[in-house]
Formats: C-alpha cells, structure tokens, sequence
C-alpha cells in the first residue's frame, strides 16, 4: 500500500466548504428559478441565501486563487507538453473504455503529479474559467442597477441572467461527474476518504 500526503489541511477545509456553499447555491438558485415548486425554498428566503452563499463563494474563490499562488499546491496544476496528447489519450481511453473492462489506471499520483492530464485540464477549466464567469454574472445581478441597458446590443439583464444560467449549468454537470470520479479508485471511498484525511492511499 502507497501512502502520500497530497492534501493539506487548507486546501481540504477551502473543498468542503466550497462544497457546501455550491450546494446552497444549487438549491437557492433553483428555488428562485422554480419558484412554484412548493418542495423548494420560498423566493423571500432563497434570494438572500443566494447573495451571501455567493458573496462567500467569492470568498473562497480568492483564497483559492492565492493559495495556489503562495504555496506548493500550484504545482499540481501545471500543464507539461511533453507527451501530453499521449497521456490525454490513453486517460480518455481509460474513463471511455478501459475503466469497464477492469484494467488498471494508466495515471498514479506522486508526490510531484496528483491529477492526470484529463483532471489538471478541467480542473483549470472550471476554476479559472468557469468560476471567474460564474462570479462576475453573479455580480452583476447584485449590482444590476449599476450596468448599462444593453451589452452587445442585447438587454443587459438578459446577457447577464443566460451567462449565469448556463455557466451554473455547466458547473452542475461537473459536480455530477467530479462525484463519480471519485468513486473510481482503489475502492468506492478512498479518493473520498483521502479528501478527509490528506492521504492517498493506494495498491501498486
């Protein structure tokens, strides 16, 4: 059994809390969304949870954002081209393919690497992509009053309120995938389990 510290403590609590806040998020912005589903929060009390589980997930976008820039955790999401198209591959090939035949995993963290190619790409892709947007068309619904009619010649709001929608969208669909993901490794718990305790562990 291969045991390694890829976790510290800092990026665990900035995960679940950010975990939490998105689940928050999901369930208030349906609730204003679906404002006649009565199983669903009322408007008066999802608008208000909405804005502050925003303004926090802002929050901890940043310190995100400046761990990853004054600590080691950066490190991990470094893109290396030498033979990059090949191990995006043989990692696709896995997730598509080879992961339903039983076949062992092509990509093993270490100490240097923690995500394969396909992890590190949408992990950059959410985070410094879709969050950013996420963010400013939340923003931007704060302070609507603020923004100009029209934005490239369509209604400010409408621009602002399809951004958010679809990028929200999106972000969903990759927590469905990010959940099961993680239950693709040595067993159903343990990339979980390492997420609480800042170990790996695995078989080699």
């Amino acid at each position: 059994m291969n045991a390694l510290y890829l976790y510290s403590l800092w990026v665990r609590a900035w995960h679940w809390i950010n975990a939490l806040l998105f689940l928050v998020l999901i369930l208030s912005g349906a609730s204003m969304h679906f404002s006649d589903v009565s199983w669903l929060l009322a408007f008066e009390t999802a608008r208000p949870v909405h804005n502050v589980a925003g303004i926090l997930l802002t929050l901890g976008w940043i310190v995100f954002v400046v761990g990853n820039l004054v600590t080691a955790n950066g490190r991990f999401y470094r893109i290396h081209w030498r033979g990059w198209l090949t191990r995006m591959t043989e990692q696709s090939r896995y997730y598509a393919i080879s992961i339903f035949r039983n076949a062992p995993h092509p990509f093993h963290p270490s100490e240097s690497e923690k995500f394969n190619e396909l992890q590190k790409l949408t992990y950059l892709g959410v985070m410094y992509a879709l969050m950013p947007l996420l963010i400013v068309s939340g923003w931007a619904f704060l302070l609507v009053p603020y923004l100009p009619e029209t934005l490239f010649g369509i209604g400010s709001v409408w621009v602002v309120a399809m951004t958010h929608l679809t990028v929200a969208y999106l972000l969903v669909l990759f927590l469905l995938t990010h959940l099961y993901i993680i239950t693709t490794g040595t067993t159903l718990f343990s990339n979980h389990r390492a997420m609480i305790t800042g170990w790996h562990r695995e078989d080699v």
